[in-house]
């Protein structure tokens, strides 16, 4: 791949302070290109700008933060706008905010499911309306926004995240079949386990079945994902299946959905028998 394909553009890439997001920023930078991140935290956002602009491959590449909300329209689009004014349109928007909170349904209340909705949905919409009008008018650009293999079948334990991951892969071929006559173009992906910040997060409520049904499941390194990510972006990949367990998992379910969830429910009566449940 030529290193520099990147080389004078520039990339939005939001929740980008860490895990994917910062990982894929990174990526970018080595292959020429500027990168605006955009994340909440500015402690965080502060450290994943010294680390991309180290990993930059030229003097003329830049790095600038936003620290906003992405869900916040109010609080994020001045902000955006200010940056387009100084900078111009990016080439790029590159989605990765999200959450996940696996939990037992029982245990999830409804509140739980407005955040993950705030989290791992609007953050991504947000951004995709603010920048709308000027990918249009400019008849050109690209979106990627981070679903997972989540948003492709579900999982139990994932009640709360699963349908917010099926939300953005139909916003995003929606998007897609749209906006192809002003020459905008989509990608989704689709990772199964990363070891991010988050992951670990997750880990500590996630059902003891999900354990059992992942074990043996390699989890892929943030720099793995962010390089086929980046690599589908390049090849102008709608869906984007990072890592060879992902896609295995999604030759599987296409080939034969209901042997799959036959293969899942099997999965979780013998998890459910491991952990002396009845049921």
């Amino acid at each position: 791949m030529n290193m520099d394909s990147f080389s004078g553009k520039l990339a939005i890439v939001t929740g980008g302070s860490k895990g994917i997001g910062k990982a894929t920023a990174k990526r970018i930078g080595e292959l020429g290109g500027s990168v605006c991140v955009v994340a909440r935290g500015k402690k965080a956002l502060a450290e994943a700008a010294e680390e991309i602009k180290s990993a930059q491959a030229g003097h003329d590449q830049f790095v600038e933060t936003i620290a906003a909300d992405c869900a916040n329209m109010d609080q994020l689009s001045p902000r955006l706008n200010e940056f387009i004014d100084k900078y111009g349109v990016p080439d790029y928007l590159i989605n990765c905010a999200g959450y996940s909170y696996p939990q037992y349904i029982e245990k999830l209340t409804l509140d739980d499911f407005k955040k993950s909705m705030d989290i791992n949905y609007y953050a991504q919409l947000v951004p995709i309306l603010i920048l709308l009008p000027h990918l249009i008018e400019r008849r050109s650009g690209y979106v990627a926004n981070i679903s997972s293999l989540a948003g492709l079948f579900g999982l139990m334990g994932f009640a709360c995240y699963s349908p917010t991951k099926f939300a953005i892969v139909g916003l995003t071929d929606a998007l897609r079949h749209e906006l192809r006559p002003y020459n905008i173009s989509f990608s989704v992906v689709c990772p199964s386990d990363v070891r991010t910040p988050g992951y670990e997060i997750e880990n500590q409520t996630k059902p003891q079945e999900c354990l059992f049904l992942s074990e043996g499941v390699p989890i892929m390194e943030p720099e793995e994902a962010a390089k086929e990510i980046v690599d589908g972006i390049l090849k102008n990949e709608f869906l984007i299946i990072p890592g060879d367990g992902g896609k295995l998992a999604w030759a599987a379910y296409s080939a034969d959905p209901e042997g799959f969830r036959t293969e899942l429910d099997a999965g979780l009566v013998e998890a459910r028998r491991r952990l002396g449940k009845n049921g």
